[in-house]
């Protein structure tokens, strides 16, 4: 433009400070943006586009703009933020109708995805983390925080599979926003983290703040005695990555951040990692299909009263405790609240009062607190009395350390209840929020303001009679104020002592020395009492930041309470039991249910046993038809095992369970197009990653491992995994094997450790009926067709389907004796008799797995009929 206004160069003072962002700059009631940002934000949100200018002109000298309201900016920073853009928020920083020259204004926070605070952004039970991620020689540094709730966690990641954990770290935080350092950004042009990278919002961040004594001077500043040098001098690369994110963090928040208190190590010895595929294939926390929490795992156990409950109980379910001390101080824990049901209850009344006080107290530090917010904050604070009394019967340490932590502040509640009124406005700049008898001062404000009506009735009335203007009255408008007015009829009884202060077409105004005083006294008393309150409340909160540690702890202890109440409202409704915990390899679960699959059925769950250790269990090859189960029985194991060790009850009638380092899974695979891996591309590479990082304490759950490539290929794959765990000297580790290849059955008494089991199926002519229920042997055939007449497939391809099957299984070469001459290949080089050998074997292999007890009559003759034409083959 040629001819820049005094305000339009204060905006490009600004904008050129925050060229990344989005310019939200604040006129009147509007935030206004222009030129560039202009046309972005009126594309994405749907807004008209203007310009300012004179109209006159030419078009080009007008700058394109639009805005939107500040009392519902919130909205439009959400579809902003949600579309990838940083938001600067650059605000009035004087009063307009108090400044005589131009409105000062500058940015008071930049709003980033991973720095939003605002309640109507955020998932309540979702923690909201920003991650910095630093790159040395030796690994990567990684430290993430939740601005919204004060959490600040650092830890570094080393060794020669780092880079995989850091994966599995990103998948688990699930943030919308990562930055790197120079080095971390530059590593991904590495080729496995070019594939990570479509998964990810990465950007780089070049900050000198990365370099360690410039991160560690950073993180002493600002955590003070909560940082310990000599502690965290021995994790370089998580102090880089820290400082990094701290300088970020005031950047773009623009103030202390008092409520970020603490740095927590990330300590990865406390947890059982969990790789994104496990988290994933388990679905726990969103389901595979829909991407929804309802159907997962956390759907079955959140039960919470509070968003900080819900927040927690979600990391729980993602980092299930590794030491067994632990898991059991936290089982004990639930275990009271099941026994001390009526007191459960009663702390679960209590916590349904109790608002989100992680995220109340990211407000404080904000400045953006309100009078409501501090309304819940009180009711919130008035529930902790009652619930440390409530507890005070408990006995068990995970229930007395809660109850040691919890602070009720009494002498902080009373004077927030003594200090706000009832029902407050959302601003706390046009009064009406301090309630009255708190201070002396505005309650003599108020009363001028409101006895103010009644003294201008009475001065009305006095004039009146003094003058015999019967007509007079006393008037107010925001231009010229109280005046008295006077119609032409009566002007020539108006007394000298009425100045005149404006013309009417049939009256005069006038104003008086006594109305003139009235006046001040009024409107000062009403301007007066709002600046006062805003005062009172500012100092209202300067005494809860002087209290942040202290609301912090007791909002941390009140979300592990509400999580202990959640498992044990859990076990309680749905009859779960209180596991043990050994160390001596042994898996043992009697009457097990798959936990979120029981919740999802209208017809009762049919239970199911499982028995793994380290020596001749070690490994369960599972066989039968698809839709038997095979499925839900792996993953059932698997998360009654993982609800162990995060301290849960499972669905068992009993369960001993071993203290278990790593759960790995390998379920299902799809094609992975954006990084060109093929179906069994993907399949290969999740099982060359369990392979690499599983050990004996390991549980494997490998599902159909090798059927995505040829029959024998994967025939030859499957069978060389299985030698591969089974072997104690390589790995050893407990493992459930589902397969279609029958041939591996062959392997039960030839390996170390394989126990064969099948899901159960009953025949009823061409139809087959799934009984759920597992049992020891193999299966000898998998249902193929009859689950596909189950899905509907047309009855001519049925027919023809059946009758290539016997042509194949007539000229087999691909049935159980493959196994057999696998096996027999290394200790009989000559083979005779392979068609006597096959048969032999199919009708021994039938008998195995024959229950007599329930056979029908008919089924009797059709099993005896099936023996008579395979002895004719030979």
């Amino acid at each position: 433009m040629t001819n820049t206004t005094p305000m339009m160069q204060q905006y490009f003072e600004i904008k050129e400070r925050y060229k990344d962002c989005i310019l939200m700059f604040r006129l009147g009631d509007f935030y206004e943006m222009f030129f560039e940002d202009a046309v972005t934000a009126s594309r994405e949100l749907e807004i008209t586009l203007t310009g300012r200018g004179p109209k006159n002109k030419n078009p080009e000298d007008r700058a394109p703009m639009c805005g939107v309201p500040y009392h519902s900016v919130e909205g439009y920073i959400q579809t902003l933020i949600g579309k990838g853009y940083k938001v600067a928020i650059c605000e009035q920083l004087t009063d307009p109708a108090e400044s005589k020259g131009m409105v000062e204004r500058d940015v008071i926070r930049v709003i980033t995805p991973g720095t939003v605070i605002e309640g109507t952004m955020l998932d309540e039970k979702k923690n909201n983390y920003l991650i910095a991620l630093h790159k040395g020689e030796m690994g990567v540094g990684m430290a993430y925080a939740d601005v919204s709730t004060g959490e600040f966690y650092a830890g570094e990641f080393t060794g020669p599979l780092y880079m995989e954990t850091v994966v599995s770290e990103l998948i688990r935080l699930e943030s919308p926003e990562i930055i790197a350092s120079e080095t971390m950004f530059l590593a991904w042009n590495d080729r496995m983290l070019d594939q990570s990278e479509q998964r990810f919002p990465i950007s780089c961040y070049a900050s000198p703040d990365f370099d360690f004594s410039r991160a560690r001077e950073r993180l002493e500043e600002h955590f003070k005695d909560n940082f310990d040098p000599i502690y965290w001098n021995a994790m370089p690369l998580a102090v880089e990555a820290a400082g990094g994110l701290l300088a970020y963090l005031a950047e773009t928040q623009l103030n202390a951040l008092p409520h970020i208190r603490e740095i927590w190590a990330v300590n990865t010895r406390a947890y059982m990692p969990l790789d994104a595929t496990t988290l994933r294939n388990l679905e726990l926390v969103e389901t595979l299909r829909s991407g929804k929490k309802r159907g997962s795992l956390l759907w079955v156990l959140d039960k919470t009263g509070t968003a900080m409950g819900g927040r927690l109980i979600r990391q729980w379910v993602q980092q299930p405790l590794a030491d067994r001390a632990s898991i059991i101080r936290r089982l004990d824990g639930v275990e009271e609240l099941v026994k001390n049901y009526i007191s459960a209850d009663e702390l679960r009344e209590y916590l349904k009062n109790v608002h989100d006080i992680q995220r109340l107290i990211s407000r404080i530090s904000y400045g953006s607190f309100n009078a409501r917010d501090c309304l819940s904050l009180t009711q919130s604070m008035a529930q902790v009395a009652p619930i440390k009394s409530c507890m005070s019967g408990f006995k068990k340490p995970e229930l007395r350390d809660i109850a040691k932590n919890l602070n009720p502040l009494n002498s902080l509640v009373a004077l927030l209840k003594s200090a706000i009124a009832d029902d407050p406005p959302f601003s706390i700049r046009e009064g009406g929020l301090i309630r009255d008898g708190y201070d002396k001062v505005l309650d003599g404000y108020r009363s001028a303001a409101t006895d103010g009506r009644t003294w201008i009735t009475a001065l009305e009335e006095q004039e009146r009679e003094a003058t015999g203007i019967k007509n007079l009255k006393v008037g107010y408008n925001k231009v010229f104020g109280y005046y008295i007015e006077v119609t032409k009829s009566y002007y020539d009884q108006v007394p000298y002592r009425y100045v005149r202060k404006q013309t009417l077409a049939n009256a005069e105004r006038y104003i008086t020395e006594e109305l003139k005083n009235l006046e001040e006294t009024i409107l000062g008393a009403e301007e007066k009492s709002v600046k006062l309150e805003y005062q009172l409340f500012c100092e209202l909160r300067e005494k809860l930041t002087e209290k942040l540690g202290a609301l912090q702890q007791t909002a941390q202890a009140l979300a592990k309470l509400d999580c202990l109440l959640s498992l044990a409202r859990v076990a309680q409704d749905y009859d779960y039991v209180k596991p043990e915990l050994n160390q001596k390899g042994v898996i043992e679960i009697k009457a097990g249910r798959h936990p979120v699959v029981e919740r999802s059925l209208r017809e009762p769950f049919v239970p199911n046993d499982a028995y793994m250790d380290g020596q001749n269990h070690r490994l369960m090859i599972i066989t039968g038809p698809n839709m038997a189960g095979k499925s839900t029985y792996m993953r059932q194991v698997a998360l009654i095992v993982l609800m162990a060790h995060m301290g849960s009850f499972v669905p068992a009638r009993s369960a001993n369970i071993a203290i278990t380092d790593r759960i790995f899974t390998r379920v299902g695979a799809s094609d992975d197009l954006a990084s060109g891996q093929s179906t069994f591309m993907v399949e290969m590479s999740e099982m060359a990653h369990i392979l690499r990082n599983a050990t004996a304490n390991s549980l494997l759950i490998l599902d159909e491992i090798g059927r995505g490539t040829s029959t024998f290929d994967g025939l030859s794959i499957a069978w060389s995994v299985v030698e591969y765990i089974c072997n104690p000297s390589i790995l050893g580790a407990k493992t459930l094997f589902a397969t279609h290849y029958h041939e591996l059955s062959e392997l039960e008494g030839r390996l170390p450790g394989v126990q064969n089991y099948r899901i159960c199926v009953q025949e009823v002519g061409e139809d087959i009926v799934f009984l759920r229920k597992i049992a020891k042997g193999g299966a000898d055939r998998s249902f193929g067709i009859e689950v596909a007449k189950l899905a509907g497939l047309p009855e001519g391809v049925l027919t023809r389907a059946r009758e290539i099957l016997g042509s194949l299984e007539t000229a087999d070469i691909n049935q159980t004796s493959i196994g057999h001459q696998i096996l027999e290949t290394k200790e009989q080089p000559e083979q005779t008799s392979l068609i006597e050998d096959l048969v032999s074997r199919r009708i021994l292999d039938r008998l195995r797995v024959l229950d007599i007890s329930q056979l029908t009559p008919m089924d009797a003759i059709n099993q005896l009929n099936y023996f008579v034409e395979e002895a004719k083959k030979v």
